[in-house]
């Protein structure tokens, strides 16, 4: 009966179910597997044993199940505000983690200003360093909305380039004070370039070839494209000083360059995992709350004048190892670790796009890239 059970299913199964294999792993292996321990000198067992066969002496599967990761895998977000998310993603391997990190900064594609027309520029900042600082401002257009330019060849049209604008002239006064020119002088221009063509003719037309208007775009009729900040700095005019220009912003990606990051952050960290060993009572509940610049421990009072110390934000624990200090008695009654599998996530958004958005566009851009793998070797 078991053979006609198990034949056209799962042998692992099967194995695994049998009485006598171990279900679980001894609990010191279990914490050198899933634990990294953090002692005073230097942290201990911080790879991920990936090895399936690793525990097949103690009779225990150590292979990575899809069932066993869908079962085990979450996400709980902790903290959300316009700019950051921080959430936990719990059942992951850190291979995974730092993939997330590394698509958000590199891969994850945004609008920045690419192309600098400068008409007139009589200000201090040379030409270059005001089309660098240019380059920077973060901009907030919804880049799924826009193509690649290099999608149509050389042609700027409104599916691939929005237009800024900018025009400052300080007075020429006598005793004029300077003033200050910020990102909020840009201005959308939505009918495209106002400038002529690079061959300068009359008839040359613009530089940019819109067919239509952008405020056609039902996206932008209560979010037009502008600067996410309008408080930024780009330089300062004296008396009689000028700047206009035009500016040109396309998609493009981090992995080009910096400017098309969406992310002004994007970091984890492991779980902290605070353990007291022993009770620690009284004067040395005291001098250990102390001791702790996060705040990390509190001190509860349990009767007939005693008290005894907690661990209260265990989250907060910076592995800074205050804590262990002072000698061996400290190390035997507090332990540090980090859990190997729980990732404290934090993305904070340069305004392009909401950083809830960004972790689901790095999603996104995962499975395509697992897609063109299995394409590839398929």
């Amino acid at each position: 009966m078991e053979d006609t059970k198990y034949k056209n299913g799962d042998a692992l199964d099967f194995i695994m179910n049998m009485s006598s294999v171990p279900s679980k792993l001894p609990e010191n292996l279990e914490l050198l597997r899933t634990r990294v321990l953090c002692n005073n000198d230097a942290p201990q067992h911080t790879d991920t044993i990936q090895y399936s066969g690793a525990y097949a002496a103690l009779g225990v599967d150590n292979s990575l199940r899809l069932d066993n990761f869908c079962k085990n895998f979450k996400v709980e977000v902790k903290k959300l505000t316009d700019e950051i998310i921080e959430f936990d993603m719990i059942g992951i391997d850190p291979a995974l983690a730092n993939a997330f990190r590394r698509i958000l900064i590199a891969d994850v594609p945004t609008m920045a200003i690419e192309r600098v027309y400068i008409a007139n520029n009589t200000s201090l900042i040379q030409d270059e360093v005001l089309a660098h600082r240019l380059g920077l401002v973060p901009i907030n257009a919804d880049p799924r909305l826009f193509e690649y330019p290099e999608n149509a060849g050389d042609e700027k049209n409104e599916k691939n380039t929005i237009v800024f604008k900018l025009h400052v002239r300080c007075p020429n006064k006598i005793g004029q004070p300077r003033i200050t020119v910020k990102s909020g002088e840009l201005k959308w221009l939505p009918n495209g370039s106002e400038l002529l063509g690079e061959n300068r003719k009359p008839n040359a037309g613009s530089q940019t070839s819109f067919s239509c208007s952008q405020d056609s775009i039902p996206q932008f009729s209560d979010n037009p494209p502008r600067p996410q900040y309008s408080d930024i700095i780009l330089a300062k005019l004296g008396a009689g000083q000028e700047i206009e220009l035009e500016v040109h912003a396309v998609k493009g990606i981090g992995k080009t360059h910096a400017k098309w990051s969406p992310v002004a952050t994007a970091w984890y960290r492991m779980l902290p995992e605070v353990v007291l060993l022993k009770d620690v009572e009284d004067e040395l509940a005291e001098e250990l709350k102390n001791k702790c610049p996060q705040n990390v421990f509190d001190i509860e009072d349990f009767g007939s004048g005693k008290r005894r110390a907690t661990v209260k934000n265990p989250r907060d624990c910076t592995l800074c190892r205050e804590c262990i200090r002072g000698g061996k008695d400290w190390e035997d009654r507090v332990a540090l670790r980090r859990v190997k599998d729980h990732f404290i996530f934090t993305i904070e958004s340069t305004g392009a796009l909401p950083p809830e958005a960004l972790f689901t566009e790095a999603v996104k851009i995962l499975e395509e890239k697992c897609e063109r793998v299995i394409t590839e070797l398929s």
